[in-house]
């Protein structure tokens, strides 16, 4: 398989982790969806990340989809997430909470970066938005006395958490609080302290005009 995207993606980089996590061996192009969007757009022509390619040629697109698949290949004993019933709703929200983080993060960055001037209307909906959803994930984490979310095995939800959270902190310094959402900020460290989040690592490169 190939994996394409930066790993400073938060997207590409919960894929990634749970490729390794699964031990799926994989080839990795470190592609930008700005400099390298031409050679992206081979395999997927949205030109974003992340993008999948199966041996057989096939490309998935989307992170979700591309973990739907990743969980059947490893198999319901194996897959991070539970199989169904309330405790995989649950993870589904967690996921879907710190996806949306990270979108809203990726937005502000595209709104800072590539804009030559600002909307304080939309950079405040977007801080609002994310500092709204770290408050539900933060009461729902600080309620968890289990090393994990939904216990002592790390999950989808741990590893989206962790990679929104990463992403946050370093694309909007100040804008991801530990004294704030401690809860958050803790689970944050000991996601980052395992070997598979430190070998799945890119310092955030902003892109350029």
């Amino acid at each position: 398989m190939i994996l394409i995207g930066q790993y400073d993606s938060p997207f590409v980089r919960r894929v990634a982790v749970a490729l390794r996590l699964y031990e799926l061996p994989f080839e990795h192009r470190p592609w930008s969806t700005f400099s390298d969007g031409d050679l992206i757009a081979q395999f997927n022509p949205l030109r974003r990340v992340p993008t999948l390619v199966l041996d057989n040629g096939e490309v998935l697109i989307e992170s979700g989809a591309i973990l739907d698949y990743l969980d059947e290949t490893a198999g319901p004993s194996r897959a991070l997430i539970a199989r169904g019933g309330e405790l995989r709703r649950h993870a589904l929200k967690v996921c879907a909470l710190a996806t949306g983080l990270a979108d809203k993060a990726v937005s502000l960055v595209y709104e800072q970066v590539l804009h030559q001037t600002t909307s304080v209307h939309w950079v405040e909906r977007c801080q609002a938005q994310i500092s709204a959803a770290m408050n539900v994930l933060e009461a729902d984490r600080a309620g968890r006395g289990s090393s994990f979310w939904a216990g002592d095995s790390i999950g989808h939800a741990d590893i989206a958490v962790a990679c929104a959270l990463r992403f946050i902190g370093d694309a909007h310094a100040g804008l991801f609080d530990p004294g704030r959402w401690p809860a958050l900020a803790a689970h944050l460290a000991t996601c980052e302290r395992l070997p598979v989040f430190q070998e799945i690592a890119q310092p955030f490169n902003p892109p350029r005009r």
